[in-house]
């Protein structure tokens, strides 16, 4: 979803529903590790019911600190490339897999604003990874455009687009 659509209410449930039709296929639990959507990604989720069979847990991991002791990050990593980066993305998709008994996990990490950005990481730049248990990590690079909620909500839609991805490579 890297077009300038700000997904609705019902885009993001359409999303979700897509998810939790394919999570039962494929046996696997679901996790999220999410900084700049602060929980939207799992509210989304089990938003619907029946989402415990395939949603595991979800990590709102705000600070950096908080980034190093759930989910692994290394403070190597976060001092070297910051918290929005590839390689922060990284770790944290992979600690979530790890950490959260789950079979595939997203994370995501960014600059939502109106502050906090950059001229190297203007606000709307995310990084969004996912990972299947088993399987190597791919985190990609968004920069989406608009105020704090359009962010977010892209954010959202482009990593649910991405789980599903995961889930049918």
């Amino acid at each position: 979803m890297q077009s300038s659509a700000v997904p609705s209410d019902a885009q993001l449930e359409a999303l979700a529903a897509r998810v939790a039709d394919v999570m039962p296929q494929r046996a696997l639990m679901l996790a999220s590790a999410e900084s700049c959507t602060g929980g939207w990604i799992a509210k989304t989720l089990t938003d619907l019911s029946g989402s415990s069979a395939w949603f595991e847990a979800g990590v709102v991991s705000y600070s950096n600190q908080a980034k190093m002791s759930l989910l692994g990050v290394r403070k190597e990593t976060l001092e070297r490339t910051g918290a929005v980066s590839e390689e922060t993305a990284l770790e944290m998709v992979s600690g979530a897999l790890d950490r959260l008994n789950a079979g595939v996990a997203v994370a995501v990490t960014g600059i939502a604003g109106p502050t906090g950005g950059t001229p190297q990481k203007p606000v709307g730049t995310v990084w969004i990874a996912w990972q299947r248990c088993g399987g190597a990590a791919r985190a990609r690079l968004f920069h989406f455009p608009g105020d704090r909620e359009a962010v977010r909500r892209q954010t959202v839609a482009a990593a649910l687009e991405g789980v599903l991805e995961t889930l049918t490579d």
